[in-house]
C-alpha cells in the first residue's frame, strides 16, 4: 500500500483553511500534516514536516506567497508548491511560477480538480488549467515594463500627479512623462486611467 501524500495548506484566512484541510482529509491516500496562516509559519512548517505537497495562497501577511515560495525552494529546491488563489492576473501567475510553483489553481475550482492537481504535482508534473496557461501565454508575448516603469506605475495607481511622483521617486517630472509615455505603450493603453485599471486587472500592482 502506497504512503499517503503529505500535505501542507498555507492559508490566511482560517474558515477557508480548515474547509480545505477538512476536504483534503476525507480523501484516500491525502493526509494534511500542517497548516500556516502566513509565509514565516509556512516556511518553519515547511522546514519541520517537508510535506510532499503544499498549497498555498498567494496574498498572506508577513511574508508574499511569491516570497514565499522563493524562499522555500532556495532551501528545498525539490519543493513541490500549488498556488491556490483567487488572482488570476497573468502577473501573479509569471511572479509564481517563475519563483517555482509547480500549479496554478483558482479557489472557484472543484473539489475533483484540486484532488487530481495534488496527485499530478506531486507524480512530478506540472498542473496548469487551460485559462491560467492562457493569460501565462499572453503575459510572455507582452513587453515587460522595467523596474522604474512599474514604479511609476504604483504610483499611477496610488492616484499620484506627475509633480508628486518625481518628488516621490527623486527624478524629474520630464523623466516621469517619459516612463509613462513608455509604460502606456507596452501596456496598450491610451491614459493614466486605463494604466491603472490594467495593473490592477494583471496583478502588477496590488492594493493593500
Amino acid at each position: 500500500m502506497n504512503e499517503a501524500i503529505r500535505i501542507l495548506v498555507v492559508e490566511d484566512h482560517h474558515v477557508v483553511r480548515q474547509g480545505l484541510m477538512a476536504l483534503i482529509n476525507t480523501v484516500p491516500g491525502l493526509d494534511v500534516v500542517a497548516e500556516a496562516p502566513d509565509g514565516k509559519q509556512a516556511i518553519e512548517q515547511f522546514r519541520h514536516h517537508k510535506p510532499d505537497i503544499t498549497l498555498m495562497d498567494l496574498r498572506l501577511p508577513k511574508l508574499g506567497g511569491v516570497d514565499t515560495i522563493t524562499a522555500i525552494r532556495n532551501e528545498f529546491p525539490g519543493a513541490r508548491i500549488i498556488v491556490l488563489t483567487t488572482f488570476d492576473g497573468d502577473e501573479d501567475i509569471y511572479r509564481a511560477l517563475q519563483a517555482g510553483a509547480r500549479g496554478y489553481l483558482l479557489k472557484g475550482m472543484d473539489a475533483d480538480e484540486l484532488i487530481d492537481a495534488i496527485r499530478i504535482v506531486h507524480s512530478g508534473k506540472t498542473r496548469i488549467p487551460a485559462p491560467v496557461a492562457q493569460r501565462l501565454a499572453d503575459r510572455m508575448s507582452g513587453q515587460e515594463l522595467t523596474a522604474r516603469e512599474t514604479d511609476v506605475l504604483k504610483q499611477i495607481v496610488a492616484g499620484k500627479s506627475n509633480k508628486e511622483i518625481a518628488t516621490f521617486l527623486f527624478i524629474s517630472e520630464a523623466t516621469v512623462k517619459t516612463h509613462i509615455n513608455s509604460l502606456l505603450g507596452k501596456l496598450g493603453v491610451t491614459d493614466r486611467t486605463q494604466a491603472a485599471t490594467t495593473a490592477l486587472q494583471r496583478g502588477i500592482v496590488h492594493l493593500d
